[in-house]
């Protein structure tokens, strides 16, 4: 593996606070601005001319009423401005954006990062943007600030029925790759032998190029410890799509 996709990988487990973090960060293009008249929840608001916004980046994780309320007391009745790759609406309606109270402070999404109210989604393709929010959660998991203060958020890979109780949500899940096999146009990142069972990572080949444009080569995994980030389905065992480089990352050598 190159010393740049090692860098790529590791991105998430940068230990630096969120202050440190590329001056650029996620400022992206302009989108508009507005004024915040509804929290919907943690990475939902509603501007006062309807539009409804969702933040770009990261995700909820376990019960976020508490992560609302935090996003309600950073953001509520306050002018902002959005940013964003595109502003194109997902399939509820809402504009992805990355969302300014301040232009002089970090994003809505790393301050919520910075206090454990979210993880970052590990979907952002942008260096400086991806850099910023992995400081931000690091921070938070150093410091067991909010969601960190508990000792359950990151999954064991070799207990599958504790993932499948997540199933629907978002999660992380860590373990030691047992190994990695192409069936068809999907790669299978194994942790277990049991494929029906145990716990798997699925790359589609549409996902490949970017993969490989990071100079990532998924055999290269096997025998690796990594953490992975993403929507947990039920596909025989619980299962991970990675969508995106960033949601996986190695966490230790082999």
């Amino acid at each position: 593996m190159s010393h740049a996709a090692t860098l790529l990988l590791a991105a998430i487990a940068i230990s630096t606070s969120v202050q440190s973090a590329s001056a650029a960060g996620c400022m992206f293009t302009a989108q508009g601005e507005g004024r915040v008249a509804d929290v919907i929840d943690v990475r939902t608001l509603r501007l006062s001319d309807g539009n409804e916004i969702r933040l770009a980046g990261i995700e909820p994780i376990a019960d976020s009423s508490k992560s609302t309320n935090d996003l309600s007391a950073l953001i509520a009745g306050r002018d902002v401005t959005l940013h964003g790759e595109s502003d194109m609406p997902d399939r509820y309606g809402r504009q992805p954006a990355f969302v300014f109270a301040d232009p002089a402070a970090p994003s809505l999404q790393a301050q919520l990062l910075a206090q454990g109210a979210a993880v970052a989604s590990g979907t952002i393709s942008d260096t400086a943007c991806a850099t910023e929010l992995a400081a931000a959660e690091s921070s938070a998991r150093r410091l067991k600030r909010g969601i960190w203060a508990q000792t359950n958020v990151i999954k064991n890979a070799e207990s599958p029925g504790d993932i499948l109780a997540d199933v629907g949500r978002f999660g992380l899940v860590e373990g030691r790759v047992l190994s990695v096999r192409q069936a068809g146009t999907v790669t299978y990142v194994n942790f277990g032998r049991r494929w029906t069972q145990d716990f798997a990572v699925t790359i589609s080949r549409r996902m490949m190029t970017a993969f490989e444009a990071a100079g990532i080569t998924l055999k290269s995994l096997e025998r690796r410890h990594i953490r992975v980030r993403g929507w947990i389905e039920r596909r025989g065992g619980p299962r991970i799509e990675a969508l995106g480089v960033g949601q996986i990352e190695v966490v230790g050598d082999n």
